[in-house]
């Protein structure tokens, strides 16, 4: 079946997402290794996109372990500082996809509020035919859920699928539902994988 719409990822595909740089830059590599290693701030973001409130999780967690609080909380004061720039090249290759009128689709493992956060600061996020959140459905890639959630709100079948992301274990899922993938490394070889389906020329991929 012919590809008919394209799937996006959003961390690492259209924004850089680095909380360890972010980190290593605003209290230095040593304590960020410390950091992480006592506290598993991950586990707690992960929380926040199945949808739990976001400043109370990160600040629940700063609290429970208080040699780290004032660290731990930047990740909710300056969150924008760690999802950020917007990765350009993926950003035009979005807004090529849809000026020829292929519908584009994020499918992400976000938090609600961060979400907001990430559209008010990167309009090029509010331009997906829909979104499909994870903060918002309460489930996260790779569970099958998400997937499904999907394909019920296109209405689109597997097949008709493509879908782009950084995180082997989410393509997996999605491959074995028949969705056609693509595993992000550079936006270089995305523009190729579009060019070699035929949805996009050489010269719209650039």
């Amino acid at each position: 079946m012919t590809i008919s719409a394209v799937v996006f990822d959003i961390g690492r595909v259209l924004l850089e997402w680095e909380p360890e740089r972010f980190y290593d830059r605003t209290i230095g590599e040593p304590r960020r290794h410390a950091l992480f290693k006592e506290v598993d701030i991950h586990a707690a973001n992960l929380n926040v996109d199945r949808g739990y409130p976001f400043r109370e999780t990160i600040y629940a967690l700063a609290d429970a372990n208080p040699k780290w609080a004032a660290e731990i909380r930047l990740w909710h004061d300056r969150w924008l500082e760690m999802a950020s720039p917007e990765i350009p090249h993926s950003v035009r290759l979005l807004r090529a996809l849809r000026a020829k009128g292929i519908p584009v689709y994020a499918l992400t493992n976000f938090g609600v509020e961060t979400f907001v956060i990430a559209q008010t600061h990167y309009p090029f996020l509010r331009e997906f035919d829909q979104a499909f959140v994870s903060g918002q459905l309460r489930c996260i890639k790779p569970d099958a859920e998400i997937y499904a959630h999907l394909e019920e709100g296109t209405g689109k079948a597997p097949e008709e699928l493509l879908f782009t992301d950084d995180r082997p274990e989410n393509i997996a899922a999605a491959a074995v539902r028949g969705w056609k993938t693509h595993l992000f490394d550079t936006p270089d070889t995305w523009a190729a994988r579009l060019v070699a389906e035929g949805l996009l020329t050489e010269a719209e991929a650039q």
